[in-house]
């Protein structure tokens, strides 16, 4: 997106944290994209609980519509201060 746009958008690096990740370099995985890789164990939970669930037939108690609308706009406003931060020359230490 960097060579499209000239801004570094919040997935700029991703794919390259990831792939640090899978090698252990979580140092790396950090420099290349800070926001990804401290998602991952939340993502990885998540899935890991509806795994379970699935498995064992139980139903999952829902979150109220309220609180999701709540958690997505906040998702979105890490996202979008993480990408105002890291195009910003106090956050170059941001950008992959």
């Amino acid at each position: 997106m960097y060579a499209a746009t000239g801004i570094y958008c919040p997935g700029c690096g991703g794919l390259r944290a990831v792939n640090d990740l899978t090698h252990g370099d979580v140092g790396a995985a950090l420099s290349s994209n800070l926001l990804i890789t401290v998602g991952i164990p939340f993502a990885v939970v998540g899935l890991a609980l509806w795994l379970l669930h699935e498995w064992r037939g139980t139903t999952v108690n829902r979150v109220p519509p309220a609180l999701r609308s709540g958690a997505w706009t906040a998702l979105v406003a890490v996202a979008v201060v993480f990408t105002l931060a890291r195009n910003t020359p106090a956050g170059s230490w941001l950008a992959p």
